[in-house]
């Protein structure tokens, strides 16, 4: 009884918010101290919340689970309610993994241990009270605290142009954020003096189609910066360009995921009448996505920044799923969510991992290196078939189930179905191309001639010439200056981590859709009622010709409230 009734949710944000405070009284005489502590308190979060979903959450039930609130700031309607459900819960477990193993990669470290931990453990509870959060103002308040932690871990430990990438990340997501706070008042102030932020309560409500059309145009500016939806997602590439790796990891893996959580959570879930119109336009900006992150990957000679643009041609996908109107569809934006976040983290590690090697990140400057580390060549290429959809990996199960459940979607026309389908496949195709143009350049020989720097003297050698220097394309490192070994157990450790998961997923994607499933159907079921109301007063609401209304009587019963 004490154990069903402790407040186990709260407890999984505050460890390593309250841990983080104990850092700056630790002793550090190498950083050991700090890196062990820190890293025991990720894992430890880890397990509670493993074992916290295993014994108390019920994958059978579409409703809030794990409920607990408190109040906080009552006049202000400012409660600390928090909750898991199909949506959260899953994405709460992937931020764990990906921040506990983020911080494991940092492994290195010396510079400013302290704070960097500090950040690191304070970034991992704001993540979590992202997810978890009920109330819409603490969600906002825990999305604002998610902001400071990236802003300085960009700042402090990035590369040369890592203020003006920190500063344009802050001013971007900052001023995006805002929307969810004047969205938040205008939900809450609406239909009655009960002032509650309170996202079930919110969900009764029944605002009118108007407002709700403001609304959700807000918050898709709020969240499409997050989710680096075109045009907003500038800031991306610039944040992974100059970030280390261990925050690209959670950048890609974890905070992406935001945006299309908050598009699922507050614009379909609370707003399900206003995503019937803005629907063609999320998939429409979906295949923007798709295409032009692909086409854009070509022109970039930094690794990090193709890969960058990869992840924004990635979340196309999660976009279009939301827009699909089917439970298939939305099965795969959510399994995207999740193959993606551990894909892009594997791939930004590996990424630092190369750069510990080559100081490096100009693929024009590389090659060469696959004979010298085999093992970092074979996990390098194993997460780039993952992220070209190679069948058997995750990314084929997300990808192949947003397609079928669009193309499958009787709400659109034929026309505009079959060419955002196309679009699509398009952008799929250019994937393995510039991806596997990015392994040729990393790993495989250029027949260039070397440029070495020894000392005071520049020459030109030969391969079979450079004894004391270790090259790579153009470029040679004295061996004082890289350590040319092969991955080492940590790294393969921490690569094989994802892609475990990655190909059991693959293999078996009920591994993921099981937790969610359940909630994505009835989230559909209540958008699909939502369009069959709006269509039936309004037959003309999609263009004709693009999209063709084609409402079933057997749509026209009652949909729960609760499942909001």
């Amino acid at each position: 009884m004490i154990l069903t009734s402790f407040p186990w949710l709260t407890a999984i944000i505050l460890l390593p918010l309250m841990a983080s405070l104990v850092i700056p009284v630790l002793p550090v005489k190498d950083g050991k101290q700090v890196r062990w502590y820190a890293i025991g308190v990720a894992i430890a979060d880890f397990v509670l919340m493993c074992y916290v979903f295993a014994q108390n959450y019920d994958t059978s039930n579409s409703n809030f689970q794990l409920v607990e609130t408190y109040q906080w700031l009552p006049t202000l309607g400012l409660s600390w309610t928090v909750s898991v459900d199909g949506i959260s819960m899953p994405l709460v477990l992937l931020a764990g993994l990906v921040t506990t193993l983020a911080m494991f990669s940092a492994w290195q470290l010396d510079h400013k241990p302290r704070l960097f931990y500090t950040l690191m453990l304070m970034l991992y509870a704001a993540q979590i009270g992202v997810f978890v959060a009920q109330d819409v103002l603490l969600l906002f308040i825990m999305w604002e605290l998610e902001l400071v932690p990236v802003y300085l871990l960009i700042s402090v430990w990035g590369g040369q142009k890592r203020q003006y990438a920190a500063m344009k990340f802050l001013l971007y997501t900052a001023a995006a954020s805002i929307f969810i706070l004047v969205a938040a008042l205008a939900m809450a102030l609406y239909g009655g003096d009960n002032l509650t932020f309170d996202i079930v309560e919110l969900g009764l409500k029944d605002y009118p189609l108007g407002l709700e059309l403001l609304l959700y145009a807000g918050l898709l500016i709020a969240f499409g910066v997050k989710l680096a939806v075109f045009p907003l997602h500038t800031w991306l590439p610039d944040a992974h360009g100059e970030a280390s790796a261990p925050v690209s990891m959670i950048l890609a893996g974890v905070l992406l995921k935001m945006g299309g959580y908050g598009l699922i959570r507050l614009n379909m879930g609370l707003l399900s009448d206003a995503h019937i119109y803005f629907a063609p336009i999320l998939a429409t900006l979906g295949v923007v996505n798709i295409v032009y992150g692909a086409l854009t990957s070509f022109g970039q000679t930094n690794m990090k920044r193709r890969l960058a643009y990869s992840s924004v041609s990635h979340m196309g996908f999660v976009l279009l799923g939301i827009a699909s109107f089917t439970d298939l569809g939305m099965s795969g934006a959510m399994l995207q969510m999740l193959s993606h976040g551990l894909i892009a983290a594997l791939l930004f590690f590996l990424a630092g991992v190369t750069y510990d090697r080559t100081h490096t990140l100009a693929l024009n400057d590389m090659g060469d290196i696959g004979e010298k580390m085999p093992k970092v060549f074979a996990l390098f290429t194993a997460g780039a078939m993952a992220s070209l959809a190679l069948p058997g990996m995750s990314g084929f199960a997300s990808e192949i189930a947003v397609f079928l459940g669009f193309s499958n979607s009787d709400i659109y026309s034929s026309n505009f179905r079959t060419v955002t389908v196309f679009l699509s496949a398009v952008g799929v195709i250019l994937t393995p191309i510039y991806l596997l143009s990015m392994l040729r350049q990393l790993f495989y020989g250029t027949g260039k001639i070397p440029v070495c720097v020894v000392g005071d003297t520049v020459r030109q050698k030969d391969y079979q010439d450079n004894q004391e220097t270790m090259c790579f394309g153009t470029n040679c490192v004295l061996p004082e200056q890289a350590d040319y070994s092969d991955g080492k157990p940590r790294e393969v450790f921490i690569a094989l981590s994802f892609l475990v998961l990655i190909i059991a997923i693959g293999i078996y994607p009920k591994i993921a859709t099981q937790l969610y499933d359940v909630k994505t159907v009835a989230l559909n079921t209540q958008v699909r009622q939502s369009y069959t109301q709006i269509s039936q007063e309004n037959p003309k609401i999609y263009a004709k010709g693009l999209l063709s209304p084609k409402v079933k009587t057997s749509e026209n019963a009652s949909v729960v409230a609760t499942i909001k």
